[in-house]
C-alpha cells in the first residue's frame, strides 16, 4: 500500500512515457523483493558526486540492495565527497565555460564533473591514507580487491576526523557496514587507480597483485550469483551503462554457456539512461536484445527509463522505501 508522500505522488501524476515506465519499474521492484528476490545494482557515471548517496545508502541499510557492482570512479568519488565535501565547487553555468575558463579551473587544482568541481587536494589526502594499506597489504602478503581497502579505511576510523558529510549520507559507508558484495571492474583507470599504478612503476609498491584484479572480480561473482540464486531472485537495476553493467550482467550467460550450469536467468531488469535507443550502443541497447544473449528471458519483467538518472533512481529508490 503506497502511503508515503512522494510514493502517493508518483502513483496520482506518473502516468505516462518516461513517467510512466519509472512507476511500473518501481512497482515492479517491490514485488521482487516481496518474493524474497534479491536486488543487484549497477553504477556507472558520476553518481557519486552526483551524491546518489543520499538515496542508495537507505536502499542499502533497508536491504534493497544486495550487492553493487561500479566504476572505479563511482567508488572512489563516494569517499572524496565524504571528506572534502566542503572544498566542492559548483558551477551553475558549466555549459557556458570558455576552454580558457576550464584551463583556470584546472590552475585552481579543480576537476570538473558536469556541473561540480572535485578539489584536487582530496587525492593527496586518499593517497596518504591508503597507501599505507596498500603497503601494510604487501608487507603482509595479503591480496585485497579495491573496495575491500576502502573497507578496511572506513572500519579503521583513520577518516572519521575528516568527514565533513553525515556519514550515513555515504553509500559506500552503508555497504561497508553491510559488508555488501561490491564488484568493480576497470578500477585501473580511476583517480586512485591511477596512483597505484604510479606507485607501482616507482617500487614503492614491489607486488603489482597486492590489489586484486577485475578477473577475479569476474570469479568472484561466478561463484556468488548461483549460490544466492539457490535461495533468491536476483534482479537487476541498472544506472546508466558501460563496464559497470556489462560486466556483471554477462556472469549469467558465461555460467549457462560456457560451465554448462543450470543458472537462472536475471529475474528482472530496469536501465535508466539518458542514452536514447540506438545502434550498436551498449547502453542504447533495448532490455529485449539482452534475450538473444541469454541475459533476460521472454517473461523478465523489462524496463528501460530514458532520462536523468540524478531525477528518476533517487524518486524510484524512495518509492521503493515507501518514502
Amino acid at each position: 500500500m503506497t502511503k508515503g508522500p512522494v510514493s502517493s505522488f508518483m502513483k496520482r501524476h506518473f502516468r505516462h512515457f518516461n513517467s510512466a515506465a519509472l512507476l511500473d519499474a518501481a512497482e515492479a521492484y517491490r514485488r521482487h523483493l516481496e518474493l524474497d528476490g534479491y536486488m543487484f545494482l549497477t553504477l556507472a557515471g558520476a553518481m557519486s558526486t552526483a551524491e546518489i548517496g543520499l538515496s542508495l545508502a537507505e536502499m542499502i541499510r533497508k536491504e534493497k540492495v544486495h550487492a553493487i557492482c561500479c566504476t572505479g570512479a563511482s567508488l572512489e568519488e563516494d569517499v572524496f565527497n565524504l571528506i572534502a565535501h566542503n572544498s566542492y565547487v559548483r558551477l551553475s553555468q558549466y555549459r557556458y565555460l570558455s576552454a580558457h575558463e576550464e584551463l583556470e579551473l584546472l590552475e585552481r587544482g579543480l576537476n570538473r564533473v558536469t556541473d561540480t568541481c572535485i578539489p584536487e587536494e582530496v587525492f593527496k589526502r586518499i593517497n596518504g591514507h591508503i597507501k599505507k594499506e596498500w603497503l601494510r597489504a604487501e608487507q603482509q602478503g595479503e591480496r585485497l580487491f579495491p573496495h575491500e581497502f576502502f573497507y578496511r579505511l572506513i572500519r579503521g576510523g583513520c577518516l572519521e576526523s575528516e568527514f565533513q558529510i553525515d556519514p550515513r549520507d555515504s553509500w559506500l559507508v552503508a555497504a561497508c557496514e553491510k559488508d555488501l558484495p561490491l564488484f568493480v571492474p576497470g578500477w585501473e583507470d580511476c583517480t586512485i587507480g591511477n596512483i597505484y599504478a604510479a606507485h607501482c612503476l616507482q617500487g614503492t609498491v614491489k607486488n603489482v597483485h597486492t590489489v586484486r584484479t577485475g578477473m577475479e572480480y569476474m570469479l568472484e561473482l561466478m561463484k556468488w550469483y548461483p549460490k544466492t540464486c539457490q535461495k533468491h531472485p536476483i534482479g537487476f537495476f541498472q544506472i546508466g551503462g558501460g563496464i559497470a553493467g556489462d560486466f556483471p550482467i554477462s556472469v549469467v550467460p558465461l555460467l549457462r554457456q560456457e560451465l554448462n550450469l543450470n543458472a537462472p536467468l536475471w529475474a528482472y531488469f530496469c536501465q535508466v539512461s539518458d542514452s536514447i535507443t540506438s545502434y550498436g550502443s551498449y547502453s542504447g541497447a533495448v532490455p529485449n536484445e539482452k534475450i538473444t544473449w541469454e541475459k533476460v528471458g521472454v517473461e523478465t519483467p523489462k524496463f528501460i527509463i530514458e532520462s536523468d538518472a540524478t531525477i528518476v533512481v533517487p524518486l524510484i529508490f524512495a518509492y521503493v522505501l515507501d518514502a
